[in-house]
């Protein structure tokens, strides 16, 4: 027993253990639209917010070209037909720069979820991609540094905690 206490790690079979890590639940699957460069621009913290809240990001292609960042090919796991499908329950754009053939893929993916009622969240660069895709040119929200669309509801994320709400009524 004393041996065991002084292990400098926990037994993986231990259904107790305090060390061990747990992922958070998934309560909803939504759409992570690639780009080249994708941040979540003065919200670092936000991919593993959502995360925590239970949504799991599947990367969706909005262009033709895979992605391939720093000699990683990222394969899409979604895709925009999903949205209408309701397989994903919301949309995230991150920030980023996008291909000029790109830009039609993205408003679609964009306009299809609004149109189906689904939430986009959206993060530095991605929020004025956003509000230009839903053809809003609310100058109030463009230098916000995250937005959540739900609807013809427009709501700023100022902080992380903001985008930890709005990612907790997804799903």
């Amino acid at each position: 027993m004393f041996a065991q206490r002084k292990a400098p790690f926990t037994p993986r079979s231990n259904p107790g253990s305090r060390y061990g890590y747990r992922p958070a639940p998934i309560r909803a699957r939504v759409g992570l639209a690639m780009r080249r460069a994708m941040t979540f621009g003065p919200m670092p913290d936000a991919e593993a917010v959502l995360r925590a809240n239970g949504l799991s990001l599947a990367p969706m292609s909005v262009g033709e070209a895979g992605m391939n960042i720093g000699g990683t090919s990222v394969l899409a796991t979604a895709q925009v037909s999903d949205i209408d499908s309701g397989a994903l329950k919301a949309l995230v754009v991150p920030a980023g720069s996008a291909d000029p053939d790109a830009v039609n893929a993205l408003n679609d993916a964009i306009l299809r979820a609004n149109a189906k009622g689904t939430p986009i969240f959206a993060f530095g660069e991605g929020v004025v991609a956003t509000l230009r895709a839903l053809d809003q040119t609310r100058e109030d929200l463009a230098e916000a540094p995250a937005i959540m669309v739900s609807g013809q509801t427009v709501q700023p994320l100022e902080d992380i905690a903001a985008v930890a709400s709005a990612a907790g009524k997804v799903g």
